[in-house]
């Protein structure tokens, strides 16, 4: 049992963005030119696998060759003084990339596959692509083990339970618009110190003990670690 508080935090695309990995959706409603329905929905699987499995082929690759950011590197900072969780809606990898020791995925991990027809059958990937005819040892084709539209998100309770027990709350780079992951921040109680890190704040119910840092992640978290030690240490 760790005798550091316990620091939580929410990530969301903005952290990745900086690091040159492109938000979920542009204004548009398009991710990388795709209708996101025919990239990450079950029926856009059903639709056309080749399609989905190329798209996100294409990601993995991208990936390999993108570094976290200072953002990142202010988390496993962090961890010098606290016991710290980040509960990530990316599925990059930068922040274990970064150092961080306890990440929580809620929207499944880019570098990892899964079995179509057991989703407990999940198998890292060191490398970036996944084709048609690739199985899992029950003979079923394997898909990106990533949470799509549409689909429950299993690591919820798990993100919910950390919330509930956190010392303090961070949110950085995330509109807080997709749900039940936006939904961590009314978990937190009224007196546990909750800070938002964005480039712009979203719009959120006012809170006690409500933070706001209108900035990059880059160099707000930064800003929220050292408020941390000077006023709560």
């Amino acid at each position: 049992m760790s005798s550091k508080p316990k620091v939580v935090v929410l990530t969301g695309a903005g952290i990745s963005a900086e690091s040159g990995i492109p938000t979920f959706r542009d204004a548009d409603g398009l991710w990388e030119g795709h209708d996101v329905m025919e990239v990450a929905s079950p029926q856009g699987w059903k639709k056309n696998r080749e399609l989905v499995l190329d798209f996100y082929n294409q990601r993995r690759k991208a990936a390999l060759h993108v570094q976290p950011n200072e953002g990142h590197a202010a988390l496993v900072r962090m961890e010098e003084h606290f016991d710290v969780t980040v509960i990530t809606q990316n599925i990059d990898n930068l922040h274990e990339k970064a150092g961080s020791s306890k990440v929580i995925h809620l929207h499944g991990q880019l570098f990892q596959s899964r079995s179509t027809l057991d989703e407990n059958l999940v198998y890292d990937m060191d490398h970036w692509e996944l084709k048609i005819g690739d199985k899992c040892e029950r003979g079923s084709q394997l898909r990106p083990n990533v949470v799509w539209f549409g689909e429950m998100v299993p690591m919820m309770e798990v993100a919910a339970k950390e919330t509930y027990e956190a010392d303090f709350f961070i949110v950085v780079g995330t509109s807080l618009y997709v749900y039940p992951a936006a939904g961590l921040l009314d978990l937190v109680d009224d007196d546990i110190p909750k800070f938002i890190v964005d480039r712009k704040i979203p719009t959120v119910q006012q809170k006690p003990n409500l933070f706001l840092f209108e900035e990059l992640a880059s160099s707000g978290v930064e800003r929220v670690r050292k408020q941390l030690i000077s006023q709560y240490l």
